[in-house]
């Protein structure tokens, strides 16, 4: 198995999407970094660092925060990060072609039900008469990369409806906000927690559910480098174990509400450790309950949904068209859905 750097690893994604491998897992009991976004949809890592699940385990966690979902995939390639929590990217693919990655379980998913991702549209499109996602055709869709998640979406919903998109690379969530409010691309796909504030500002419109279009969809994974998979199954074990308490209290406390209101506040409480760090709690504490989905419990995977994801880069030729489900994921962690 070759060794890539980070600067080779990120210098073949510019290249090819990604290319790489990672450096061999940290022994259990020491140090390891886990990636991750500053999303509510996070909160399983969140729970777990706080609740000393993680320590339990014997894992000395430190949170690593990203921008988007590649970098990463980027992180867990070079070394410079453990395990993740984020959506399949096409460079996270083309990772795990070249031995370095392995999805090991869900996190995140679209549920019947439970108020899910929005599509949105600038408040200049929506007084254009763009209300629906089907009167979309032509306009200009913001992703953080190609073959990012939101590529993904978008473009799953732009076959089901019949119509084009022009995607937009913005690199950041952060700059397709502000692109998004001030007009400069049409429309978006996002987590409620950001889409339902958004849309009340009156710069941003909900026009559609993600979930319309992709009800199953798994939205993130959990990953680490194939060296973890495969040679470090007990500290994978620990780590999953561990991710999966905390998803337990965060399902229990939001979604269930088994703690009543007092159960809620301190997972607000906690969250905004992490989301929203800038607003005091009082402004940013709707965000993060409007934010609230139900994470895969026991980081269950939905192997249908990435079996479809994977299908799509393909089709793109975002990955090459012979990488097998069975290269990209591993199924021995976690249970399976949809497999």
């Amino acid at each position: 198995m070759t060794r890539l750097n980070r600067r080779q690893v990120i210098a073949t994604i510019g290249a090819a999407t990604a290319v790489g491998l990672a450096t061999p897992a940290i022994a259990q009991g020491r140090k390891i970094t886990v990636g991750a976004l500053r999303f509510t949809s996070h909160a399983g890592s969140f729970v777990a660092f706080e609740r000393d699940y993680f320590k339990t385990a014997g894992l000395d966690v430190e949170l690593r925060f990203f921008d988007a979902a590649q970098p990463m995939a980027v992180g867990i390639a070079s070394g410079d990060v453990d395990y993740a929590v984020t959506a399949i990217s096409g460079g996270l693919v083309s990772l795990a072609q070249k031995g370095a990655i392995k999805v090991i379980g869900g996190a995140l998913q679209e549920e019947p039900g439970i108020d899910g991702q929005k599509f949105l549209v600038s408040d200049a499109a929506y007084q254009a008469g763009v209300t629906a996602p089907a009167m979309l055709d032509g306009k200009s869709y913001g992703v953080t990369q190609a073959g990012s998640s939101f590529h993904y979406m978008g473009s799953k919903m732009a076959a089901a409806e019949g119509i084009s998109l022009t995607f937009k690379p913005l690199q950041k969530v952060g700059a397709i906000i502000g692109a998004l409010k001030s007009g400069q691309i049409d429309a978006w796909s996002i987590v409620p927690h950001i889409a339902k504030p958004l849309a009340g500002s009156g710069a941003v419109h909900i026009i559609g559910d993600v979930s319309t279009y992709l009800p199953d969809y798994q939205v993130t994974t959990v990953f680490t480098s194939a060296s973890n998979a495969s040679d470090e199954r007990e500290m994978t074990s620990g780590f999953l174990d561990a991710y999966a308490e905390g998803v337990a209290d965060y399902n229990a406390a939001m979604i269930a509400k088994t703690g009543g209101e007092d159960g809620v506040n301190e997972m607000v409480d906690l969250i905004h450790k992490y989301v929203y760090t800038d607003r005091p709690r009082e402004k940013a504490a709707p965000s993060i309950i409007n934010g609230t989905m139900r994470l895969n419990e026991g980081a269950a995977m939905n192997v249908a949904s990435i079996a479809d994801q994977l299908s799509w880069f393909q089709s793109e030729n975002l990955v090459d068209a012979d990488i097998a489900l069975e290269t990209l994921i591993d199924t021995s962690y976690v249970e399976t859905i949809g497999a």
